[in-house]
C-alpha cells in the first residue's frame, strides 16, 4: 500500500491552472491536505515537467523559523531575492497565508498589505503564485477583490469517501462504517489504533482549530466557543439560529451570554471551515429564508470525537457525509422547504410544510435529495417520497438509501440510489 493519498482531481485542478496569470488560492479547513497537496504533489508534478528545484520558491508561514517573513515587506524581499535570474518560470508557494494577514487588515480588504506584494510579483511576468489558507474570509468576494480581479480559488476538503476507499480499499460497507465514524482527515488514516485516531482528532480540535480561532479573533469566552461546538456537534442536521443556541446555553448550561456573541463565534467556527451552514430555500416561492438554518460538520470524525463518539445516529451521520460529498463535488446546496396540501380524514384540505433534505445546484443543474437511512415500509416510504412529489418541476428527484442496491427509476421518475454507489460514483446523479 502506498504511503500517501492521492487528490487526483485537486492536482488535476492545479495542472489546469498552472501559469494562467492569476493568483492561485487553495484555501479549506486546517490538515485537510492542502499543504501536501501543493508542496509534495503539485511539487514532484513540476520536476517530473522539468522544472528546476531552484526554480520553485516554498515558505511555510505557519513554522515559527519563518515568523519574520509573516511581514508582508519580509515576505517580499526574501522572494525577490531567491528569483536570481530572469529566464525560465519561477513557481512560489506560500503555505498558511492568513498568517501575513492581520485582524484590522481583514476589516478593510482593499488595504491588507500582503495582496499588494502578491499583485506586484505577477508583475515581474515570469512567476506563478500558488497561496494556501486556512480562513474562508481568504475567499470572500471583498478580499478576492483586493486581487484585482487576479485571484483563482481552489477549495480542498477533507477526504472523500471515495479518495478513502481508493487508499482503505477491501469491503464497501466495512470502510463506509470506518469513515463513518473516524471521517476523511487524511492522517486518521495512518494512525495504527482507535485510540491514536480518537487522540489525533481530539487533539485537532483543541490545539490547532480552538488556539487558532482565539488567538485569530481574539475570542473572550473561549467555554462559549467549547459548549457551542459541542451544540452544533449534537444537532447536525437539525434547525437552529443564533437565539435557540444562546436560549440553549442559558437553560441547559446555565451560561449566560448574548445571541450577538453566539452569532459572531457560529461566523468563526463557519470561516475556518469547521461546520457549514445550509440555508433553508422554498422551493415554490423561490426564496431564502433568514432563520433558522442547519450547520454541518466539515469532518464527520472531528465531530464524533468531539462528542466522544456518544451520539452515533446513523440517520444524521448519513445526512452529513451525503451533504459533505455534495459540496466536495462543487454544488451549493441549501435546505429545501414545500408546501403540500392534503385532504384529511374529514375531508378538509391542510396544507403541510415539508423539508426537502438537500436542494443541490451547480450551473443549470438542479437536483432535490432525500437522504433516508431505509424506507422498509410503505408508511416510511411514503413519508420520504412526498417532498419530492410535492416539487412540480422538471428537475431530477433522488432518494439515496443506505443499501448497496444498483440505481432505479420508479414510475413517478424519482432516482433511487443506494449509498455506496452515490459516493463512489460522481456521475450517478445524471443517470
Amino acid at each position: 500500500m502506498r504511503n500517501y493519498v492521492k487528490r487526483d482531481g485537486y492536482l488535476e485542478k492545479l495542472k489546469n491552472r498552472r501559469e494562467n496569470g492569476l493568483i492561485k488560492v487553495i484555501t479549506g479547513i486546517r490538515r485537510c491536505g492542502k499543504s501536501f497537496l501543493l508542496f509534495n504533489l503539485f511539487y514532484d508534478y513540476l520536476l517530473l515537467e522539468g522544472i528546476p528545484r531552484e526554480h520553485i520558491i516554498t515558505i511555510a508561514l505557519d513554522d515559527d523559523l519563518n515568523i519574520k517573513y509573516r511581514d508582508p515587506a519580509e515576505l517580499s524581499k526574501y522572494i525577490r531575492s531567491q528569483i536570481s535570474d530572469q529566464e525560465g518560470m519561477f513557481y512560489i508557494f506560500i503555505d498558511e497565508v492568513q498568517y501575513a494577514i492581520s485582524r484590522e487588515e481583514l476589516k478593510e480588504p482593499d488595504n491588507i498589505r500582503l495582496y499588494n506584494v502578491l499583485n506586484g510579483l505577477l508583475r515581474l511576468h515570469n512567476v506563478d503564485i500558488y497561496v494556501t489558507g486556512s480562513n474562508s474570509k481568504m475567499l470572500s468576494k471583498d478580499v478576492m477583490t483586493a486581487f484585482r480581479g487576479r485571484g483563482d480559488s481552489i477549495e480542498v476538503h477533507p477526504l472523500s469517501f471515495r479518495e478513502y476507499y481508493d487508499y482503505a480499499g477491501g469491503d464497501k460497507s466495512e470502510a463506509y462504517e470506518e469513515y463513518a465514524l473516524y471521517g476523511g482527515m487524511p492522517l486518521v488514516l495512518f494512525q495504527k489504533t482507535e485510540e491514536d485516531k480518537f487522540k489525533y482528532l481530539s487533539l485537532l480540535f483543541e490545539e490547532v482549530y480552538f488556539k487558532d480561532i482565539t488567538e485569530r479573533y481574539q475570542i473572550e469566552l473561549p467555554d462559549v466557543l467549547s459548549e457551542l461546538t459541542d451544540d452544533l456537534c449534537s444537532s447536525i442536521g437539525s434547525l437552529t439560529n443564533a437565539t435557540k443556541i444562546t436560549n440553549t446555553l442559558k437553560t441547559v448550561k446555565g451560561i449566560k451570554v448574548d445571541s450577538g456573541t453566539v452569532a459572531n463565534y457560529l461566523t468563526y467556527l463557519s470561516e475556518s471551515f469547521l461546520f457549514r451552514q445550509a440555508k433553508r430555500y422554498d422551493v415554490k416561492g423561490k426564496k431564502y429564508f433568514s432563520y433558522p438554518s442547519k450547520y454541518y460538520c466539515s469532518d464527520i470524525g472531528l465531530r464524533n470525537v468531539r462528542l466522544n463518539l456518544r451520539q452515533q445516529e446513523e440517520t444524521h451521520i448519513m445526512e452529513n457525509v451525503i451533504y459533505n460529498e455534495l459540496i466536495c463535488r462543487g454544488y451549493s446546496v441549501d435546505v429545501g422547504v414545500v408546501d403540500i396540501f392534503e385532504t384529511d380524514s374529514e375531508g378538509k384540505r391542510k396544507k403541510l410544510g415539508c423539508e426537502i433534505d438537500f436542494v443541490v445546484n451547480k450551473g443549470f443543474k438542479r437536483y432535490y435529495i432525500q437522504s433516508a437511512l431505509n424506507i422498509d415500509s410503505k408508511g416510511k416510504e411514503k413519508t420520504e417520497l412526498r417532498p419530492l412529489l410535492g416539487v412540480r418541476d422538471f428537475f431530477r428527484k433522488i432518494i439515496i438509501t443506505k443499501t448497496a442496491m444498483k440505481p432505479w427509476l420508479d414510475e413517478d421518475g424519482i432516482l433511487h440510489l443506494g449509498l455506496y454507489e452515490f459516493l463512489l460514483n460522481p456521475s450517478v446523479l445524471d443517470l
